[in-house]
């Protein structure tokens, strides 16, 4: 079985979901259901961490909580430091959400500028080598610069998440060079975070040699949201296969699929 290892842990599914921007909680279940997946991504911002999933809400109160409509016994739960803009302000977030008894795992982001949500690399490393050193497991979100990654590696990530595109434009993998040379030298499993908008870009994702891609709003924001999640656990799978299975080189000019040897015509008389 073609298993994907990140640290200590294995999964068969190379396909990490997140919970934003659902139109419902039973629509985001729905879809978590058919992608396949089996690592979801939550904000430690979004969720009420004061309480256990199903626990209802202080006081009493039987409001549902994002956590109820994730099932610990099936997923696994990946905190993430969205909306953190400092070293600082990620690390505390991070710490935060494993005393919430979360995950000591973390998807770390370290943004660097509202508009566009592109990373802070300079904070991202910093944050990495502190939380590191905490015990924490990092899979850091970074811009698609193998240096960052190299950086990144050196500080001592578990993974590294290079964005395809900004986070829900929808634009695909623009810098499709860049991802292969990122996984030519990663020697941690190398995940593409960010930009996916259709099946077609996370086929392409794994065609390039990604380990997994991690997406949200491509599905939650599709029209039938169930319905492109099964698309991109699908696409994931056969852009998986096709990475290994070796694509043709490409070249200039045709070069027919049956040979010219004994047709009509090709012999001398």
């Amino acid at each position: 079985m073609d298993t994907l290892t990140i640290a200590d842990k294995t999964f068969t599914s190379r396909l990490i979901v997140g919970t934003g921007k659902y139109s419902s909680h039973a629509v985001m279940q729905r879809a978590h259901d058919a992608s396949g997946a089996e690592m979801i991504t939550v904000a430690v911002r979004r969720v009420n961490i004061s309480r256990p999933p199903g626990g209802g809400a202080p006081g009493g109160s039987k409001e549902a909580s994002l956590l109820d409509y994730i099932d610990p016994k099936k997923y696994f739960l990946l905190p993430n430091t969205a909306g953190c803009y400092s070293a600082d302000e990620a690390v505390r977030t991070a710490r935060l959400g494993r005393e919430a008894g979360l995950s000591h795992w973390v998807k770390l982001e370290v943004i660097g500028d509202e508009k566009t949500l592109f990373p802070d690399n300079e904070e991202l490393i910093a944050a990495t080598k502190i939380l590191v050193k905490e015990g924490f497991v990092v899979l850091p979100y970074t811009n698609d610069d193998p240096i960052a990654c190299r950086k990144l590696e050196d500080a001592g990530a578990a993974a590294v998440m290079p964005l395809g595109a900004p986070i829900g434009s929808g634009l695909g993998i623009q810098n499709p060079n860049n991802i292969r040379i990122i996984r030519e030298f990663a020697r941690v499993p190398m995940i593409v975070d960010a930009g996916v908008g259709t099946a077609s870009d996370a086929a392409l994702a794994m065609e390039l040699g990604a380990d997994g891609v991690l997406m949200n709003t491509a599905i939650a924001g599709a029209g039938d949201p169930v319905a492109m999640a099964e698309a991109m656990k699908l696409a994931v799978r056969a852009g998986r296969l096709a990475y290994r299975a070796g694509r043709i080189p490409r070249k200039m000019y045709a070069n027919a699929s049956s040979p010219v040897d004994g047709l009509i015509g090709a012999q001398k008389l």
